[in-house]
């Protein structure tokens, strides 16, 4: 039977600004556990002349923590028993949920879509009405929230040692794609023993591209129903959502990540449709579309994304085998 655990953040359950197949799990469950994720989201220098309360698991962090290599406070990672390398790990996105009442969007010199334009610092600290799920802008519009993780991965693979929160890779890490909220799966290729789950990074609303640097910054907790799958591999993170399926792409280099996730489309749609790779391709011609998650991580990502409706089933056992 399966089990619901509950993995808080604190100075003790997260790891700030790297993933490493190194770091001893957080929490150990079986495939088919529930895990509900606490994270927070901010460094000190997105905090400063902050008008709003800290959560006190954040405060502590920040004062026992030091950051490496990267900005993000990932909480984990998971273990799932009996996880190796070459396995897939299915994630379900249960529920996402806003923590607090405030967000922060943030650019910086030489990060962003558009750094030769915009060459200063500024942090806007953003007031989140939970209730309604809106986010009054302090120059006018009130934003629809649509809340996601930025953040969700595995373990890179060990001869990596430990690697930065920026770059998505294969092993995913910050994915930020605003369509991988509740209701979608994220199936991941497992690169180590016991897998090893992260998440965090969240994000209150986010728009394609993320262009000045950041989303909407807020602290999440979510529902996570984590499934292993043996004798199946992926080369790359792709998700379903109730709507959609989609692969991804991750390149230093837009037109290749572009490339990327169309290759890994055609793949797709060949082994679990039983379609020829040139009627695959014709067929994302006419049907697929390829979207900008982010330009503003080192590696640029893209996604392709086909309608569900248009397609029969897509299940594990249509991914590619080792």
């Amino acid at each position: 039977m399966a089990s619901a655990h509950v993995l808080a953040s604190s100075p003790d359950t997260v790891h700030w600004g790297y993933f490493d197949a190194a770091l001893p799990p957080a929490l150990l469950v079986d495939s088919g556990d529930l895990v509900e994720i606490h994270t927070v989201n901010g460094q000190r220098r997105d905090l400063q002349d902050l008008p709003f309360e800290l959560l006190p698991e954040h405060q502590a962090i920040l004062e026992s923590c030091t950051p490496r290599l990267g900005p993000h406070i990932v909480t984990g990672p998971i273990g799932v028993r009996g996880a190796e390398r070459g396995d897939v790990l299915e994630v379900r996105v249960m529920e996402v949920a806003l923590r607090q009442d405030w967000g922060w969007n943030a650019m910086r010199p030489l990060r962003g879509s558009l750094p030769e334009d915009f060459a200063t610092t500024r942090v806007l600290h953003i007031p989140i009405d939970r209730a309604n799920m809106l986010a009054r802008l302090p120059f006018g519009p009130a934003l629809p929230l649509r809340p996601f993780f930025g953040i969700m991965a595995v373990a890179p693979p060990p001869e990596y040692g430990a690697v930065g929160t920026i770059e998505p890779r294969e092993y995913g890490g910050n994915i930020d794609n605003k369509e991988l909220g509740a209701g979608s799966t994220v199936f991941f290729p497992v690169h180590a023993p016991l897998a090893l789950f992260s998440a965090g990074d969240g994000h209150a609303v986010q728009g394609d591209g993320e262009v000045n640097l950041t989303a909407l910054e807020t602290a999440l907790s979510g529902k996570f129903e984590l499934h292993l799958h043996k004798g199946v591999s992926l080369r790359m993170p792709l998700a379903l959502t109730p709507t959609d399926v989609i692969t991804m792409g991750f390149h230093e280099d837009l037109d290749t990540a572009a490339r990327q996730a169309l290759r890994e489309m055609i793949s797709l749609l060949s082994s679990s449709q039983g379609w020829q790779p040139e009627d695959a391709y014709a067929f994302c011609s006419m049907a697929c579309d390829l979207r900008i998650t982010q330009m503003v991580d080192g590696n640029k990502g893209v996604h392709a994304v086909v309608r569900r409706s248009l397609l029969g089933e897509i299940r594990p056992a249509h991914f590619r085998r080792p």
